[in-house]
């Protein structure tokens, strides 16, 4: 789970260049490149809330293994 969380703020981070160029300099190519990233980290959100819900149905920790 902590190496999917790393991967989402990995994510975020990398997007911080092309939003400011998007916002402040109306760079439209910097804007689809915010659409692709935003589009990973709701991939990469959505399989985080799968794993936390099976974790919660099967009785395992944070961890991944059964308690």
């Amino acid at each position: 789970m902590l190496k999917e969380f790393e991967r989402l703020k990995q994510l975020v981070n990398e997007l911080e260049t092309d939003v400011a160029k998007f916002t402040e300099k109306h760079n439209m190519l910097a804007g689809t490149r915010v659409r692709k990233g935003l589009q990973e980290i709701k991939k990469v959100a959505q399989e985080m809330r799968i794993a936390v819900q099976d974790a919660k149905k099967g009785g395992a920790g944070a961890d991944g293994e059964a308690q």
